[in-house]
């Protein structure tokens, strides 16, 4: 008989459940009988999700880190306690770092950085008192591979899988598991809602972009992060998960830890068509 997540985790709360890597995890954890809250910042948005019965839509404004946890605390209390957690919920900025007004690269980092780390911190509480649970927290294969013009996002996601690491090793020992999973570019419309700040257009930045571009365009569709999570939510161990196209997410890795760090600047500048 194959395992099913709601016979491990019944209850998940999923951020930005909305589009993209988001819904495909709600709607992967459904389909494995877990009843899911998901967040987005207007509910409207997750009407079709609503038709599960099992699916309960939260609206969850992550600008507001004390509101965000207090909605968190809620939604919390409604399910008897989450087995299950991901942190998913993000957003892109494409600018110049120096360029760019300092405000706009701050108010990412809060947002996608110390905000998530809140609700990591509020969820962690409740986990270990029960000592049952699984926290993720989606970070970026932009943890190792820096997406240009894009600094706040790979710092944020550099963060998240520092914060992750930590927690592995704070929660051995223990029912808790932490999973940080690390998906490459996929076919969403993340680089559709990317924003992108006034200012002057450098030739470099337009390559970049139109690189950018086509690999999300190209890249594997959502449903196949959402199986790699499963699989490693049913190994019932703390880790890394690497997803997306081979290259990103196995043979990049690879590369990298075999060649010098030069070596992979080299190739990252070639990949986005950089000088």
């Amino acid at each position: 008989m194959n395992a099913r997540l709601a016979d491990i985790y019944p209850t998940a709360f999923v951020t930005g459940a909305s589009t993209g890597l988001g819904r495909a995890f709600a709607e992967m954890l459904l389909a494995d009988g877990v009843r899911v809250w998901g967040t987005t910042r207007d509910t409207a948005r997750l009407t079709e999700l609503a038709k599960d019965k099992n699916f309960t839509p939260v609206a969850l404004e992550l600008r507001d880190g004390a509101a965000a946890e207090k909605g968190f605390l809620a939604a919390d209390a409604a399910a008897g306690g989450f087995a299950l957690i991901i942190n998913n919920a993000g957003y892109g900025v494409f600018g110049d770092f120096a360029a760019t007004d300092f405000a706009v690269w701050q108010e990412q980092l809060g947002v996608m950085l110390l905000n998530t780390a809140r609700l990591s911190h509020a969820a962690l509480r409740g986990m270990r008192a029960r000592n049952h649970g699984a926290l993720v927290n989606i970070s970026s294969l932009a943890a190792e591979f820096p997406l240009p013009f894009q600094s706040a996002y790979n710092m944020a996601k550099a963060g998240l899988t520092a914060l992750n690491e930590s927690l592995m090793i704070e929660t051995a020992g223990t029912g808790v598991i932490v999973l940080d999973v690390r998906p490459g570019d996929y076919r969403t419309d993340f680089e559709g809602s990317v924003r992108r700040p006034p200012g002057a257009a450098t030739p470099a930045m337009a390559r970049a972009w139109a690189a950018f571009g086509k690999m999300m365009e190209t890249g594997p569709e959502p449903t196949h992060a959402a199986a790699a999570l499963r699989r490693a939510l049913l190994r019932r161990r703390s880790g890394t998960v690497r997803c997306g196209r081979f290259f990103q997410a196995v043979l990049a890795p690879l590369l990298a830890r075999l060649g010098s760090l030069p070596v992979r600047r080299r190739v990252q500048a070639r990949y986005f068509d950089l000088p």
